[in-house]
């Protein structure tokens, strides 16, 4: 009994003392009663701060660190107030957290401190670009501007304008038929290649639009029976056929005006003509064709008179007008140039042609000056197969059997001009239809 009841009063002794305060530490709660009350509430802290963490998306090994941290001054915080003891669990847990918050140096490269450079790079990963007056991350709307419409709109009228413009002229040649004029003269005029397509090039320039600042003015300069006349005859039949009667005058100074006639009758009765058709023409948007034949024989009052109407200065119906002069002025100097260039050719090039031309240009401006004005021709002379090509159309068109033998002793017949080894005709064509008659 008595050890019992020293016992009970050793446990007294010792409940007293830990109630009495000591001067240097504040007196400790009963652990087992500090960690039933702050167990739960450590683990919903914990709890909490991981949420926290993978929301901010922390790796492990932050997480960690972080944990550590959390654990160190917890317990730091129990131990400056007294409510907890330090333990061996306890302490090796802060002795662990201070060791890797630590900012002294170790061996240990293990646990590396985090700083604000690694921060720095990892909010580098993902930078946020903005943009003047906006924080969005794509670019601003681009405006479009009107006027690149217009722009557009202005092209597409042009371009359509073009088109049109372009339509119109082939209409007009289309209306004309020009292929089917060109063909009909390298089929019926003989020997006079070169003279064609010059003829052709100036007429397609021309016709190929209705608008003109001057009128074309062709001139058919050569010696007698080389083709003028029939390439005049050709151009009226064609011009009539696809513009009518009334668009084409074929004028014969002889016929028109002969030597009994006054000069000033002639004069009104030309230029009636002429105005009466072009103001007809340009009517009904056509150009009017005057074929002038036998130039060389027209006054100088009837030249000057004529030569008003290839004027620039007048009004527009006067200047959209085609007129074709067919002379033999300058049939010497033609034939002479070929004769002393007749290894060349004048089917010739284009240097001999533009020679031919110059020398020919003085010659014409002398007897009148009209011809400054006129594109030149030059009809050369025909050679003897040209001749006998002749004799053989006209015999068909007569009904007359065209026998080689025959054509060649008709051909025979003529004079020629020998030089080269070649023969040309002094007279060309002009005697093939009096021999054929005479069959």
């Amino acid at each position: 009994m008595l050890e019992k009841t020293g016992s009970r009063g050793a446990q007294e002794e010792v409940k007293m003392e830990g109630r009495k305060p000591s001067s240097g530490t504040p007196a400790l709660k009963c652990p087992q009663k500090i960690s039933l009350l702050s167990s739960p509430v450590r683990a919903v802290v914990r709890l909490r701060r991981t949420a926290h963490m993978l929301k901010k998306g922390l790796s492990p090994t932050e997480r960690r660190t972080l944990h550590g941290d959390a654990q160190s001054k917890h317990l730091q915080r129990q131990i400056s107030l007294g409510k907890a003891k330090l333990g061996s669990a306890s302490a090796s847990v802060l002795s662990q957290a201070s060791f890797e918050t630590s900012q002294y140096f170790t061996f240990d490269t293990s646990v590396q401190p985090q700083t604000r450079s690694s921060k720095r790079k990892k909010r580098s990963k993902n930078p946020r670009v903005l943009y003047p007056g906006s924080s969005r991350r794509y670019l601003p709307t681009e405006q479009k501007s009107k006027a690149k419409r217009c722009l557009l709109l202005l092209v597409s009228i042009v371009c359509f304008q073009i088109l049109n413009a372009i339509e119109n002229l082939d209409d007009n040649l289309l209306k004309y038929d020009l292929d089917g004029l060109e063909k009909t003269m390298r089929r019926e005029v003989f020997g006079q290649i070169v003279a064609i397509e010059n003829i052709m090039a100036l007429l397609k320039d021309y016709l190929v639009t209705h608008i003109h600042n001057k009128p074309l003015v062709i001139s058919f300069n050569g010696p007698s029976g080389v083709g003028k006349s029939h390439v005049g005859w050709l151009l009226a039949k064609h011009f009539r056929s696809v513009m009518g009667h009334n668009f084409v005058l074929h004028y014969f100074t002889m016929h028109h005006c002969p030597d009994n006639a006054s000069s000033l009758a002639c004069q009104l009765d030309l230029s009636e003509k002429i105005g009466v058709m072009v103001t007809q023409a340009e009517i009904e948007e056509k150009i009017p064709l005057f074929i002038l034949d036998e130039v060389e024989l027209m006054s100088p009052a009837l030249l000057e008179t004529l030569g008003r109407f290839f004027q620039s200065n007048q009004t527009n119906e006067f200047l959209n007008a085609i007129y074709i002069l067919i002379s033999k002025v300058g049939g010497k100097e033609i034939t002479n140039f070929l004769l002393q260039n007749v290894s060349s050719d004048l089917l010739l090039p284009q240097s001999k042609v533009e020679e031919l031309l110059a020398s020919l240009r003085p010659v014409l401006s002398r007897v009148h000056p009209l011809w400054g004005s006129a594109e030149i021709v030059p009809f050369v002379l025909l050679e003897k197969n040209h001749v006998q090509s002749c004799f053989y159309e006209e015999m068909m068109s007569e009904g007359v059997y065209p026998d080689p033998s025959h054509i060649e002793s008709l051909a025979s017949q003529l004079n020629y001009y020998v030089k080269g080894g070649k023969q040309f005709a002094v007279t060309g064509c002009k005697q093939v239809v009096a021999s054929v008659n005479l069959l």
